[in-house]
């Protein structure tokens, strides 16, 4: 796997803290800082998520794949899956995560509970790469619903 961040605001031209980032699949994922009113030439424009933000989307989108191919896997007629990600951070640098929560919403027809219990279980305990990775830090707890289509 690759990936090429390069900050936007390299020319004489530009100025701010964006930067874009080509993935070794061929995408680009834009990402930019919060504004710096006290140091403007610190900040950045507001124009794209937050590096950090990334990470924790990405932990996000890696444990929904887990979850929804799991129960595909299992035969269970899945038809939605979210995940909301909340989360503490360190208060001094580096300002790692100390804390997320994983709240997973499961639709389908006819799942039971101990499927989705268990989908989310594998992807925590066993496939996940981003969230196992993020736990060296955080305290990652998870919680669901589940919906009836």
């Amino acid at each position: 796997m690759e990936c090429t961040v390069s900050w936007t605001g390299a020319s004489g031209t530009r100025s701010g803290m964006g930067f874009v980032a080509e993935t070794g699949s061929g995408h680009v994922l834009m990402m930019d800082g919060a504004p710096d009113a006290a140091k403007p030439e610190n900040g950045g424009q507001n124009l794209a998520p937050r590096p950090m933000e990334t990470v924790l989307a990405g932990a996000g989108g890696c444990t929904a794949y887990d979850v929804v191919l799991i129960l595909k896997r299992g035969r269970h007629d899945v038809r939605g899956c979210t995940v909301k990600l909340t989360s503490e951070r360190a208060d001094t640098d580096p300002k790692v995560f100390t804390k997320i929560h994983l709240h997973f919403t499961v639709t389908g027809k006819g799942i039971p509970e101990t499927a989705v219990e268990r989908a989310i279980a594998l992807s925590h305990d066993k496939y996940c790469s981003a969230t196992i990775m993020l736990g060296k830090t955080a305290e990652i707890t998870t919680s669901f619903e589940l919906k009836e289509a």
